[in-house]
């Protein structure tokens, strides 16, 4: 896939799903009006929450474009294995962004509903990793996803990069990724 189109692709599906699932479900909860007045540094935290998860997920997408020439679409996924940039630290750096920002808008509201979706929404997406994602990876990438899967944690961040498996041509498999 050429990069402009990679890059339309990766548009519409951020508006669609991210959008929908930190945009729009949290507003359809809350209107994005407080539901309490929670201690300040605590709507502070879910304010640094939304910036990071939005930066992240942005810094996420570009490099499903830029380095894997796709999008994180199933149904455009791209061509290389994307393992750089913040996918050296995690496996899941969407799916992290995604309920950072929905925490974050729990926090910032004080909404209990809005951590009950966040703590719902995380566990389809961790279902949708073991049952889906992971399993298409390893049948699509082979060794190279296995070794990226051992070298990377799925949920919690290592502190230093480390190496992960190339993603050079010569040991690139079919088109798919990990978001």
């Amino acid at each position: 896939m050429r990069r402009p189109s990679a890059a339309a692709g990766s548009a519409l599906f951020f508006a669609v799903a991210p959008g929908t699932v930190a945009g729009l479900i949290p507003w359809a909860l809350t209107g994005w009006e407080a539901q309490a007045e929670w201690w300040p540094p605590l709507r502070v935290l879910g304010a640094l929450l939304v910036v990071a998860g939005a930066a992240v997920l942005v810094h996420a997408f570009a490099r499903f474009v830029i380095e894997g020439l796709g999008t994180p679409a199933p149904l455009a996924p791209t061509e290389h294995l994307v393992v750089g940039g913040l996918y050296r630290y995690v496996r899941n750096v969407m799916y992290i962004a995604v309920t950072s920002a929905i925490v974050g808008q729990a926090l910032l509201l004080g909404s209990r509903s809005l951590l009950v979706y966040g703590a719902v929404a995380w566990a389809g997406m961790a279902a949708f990793v073991k049952l889906y994602e992971e399993p298409t990876l390893a049948d699509r990438y082979g060794a190279q996803y296995e070794e990226y899967r051992r070298a990377v944690p799925a949920w919690w961040p290592r502190f230093s990069a480390g190496r992960s498996p190339s993603s050079s041509p010569s040991r690139r498999g079919p088109s798919r990724r990990h978001r």
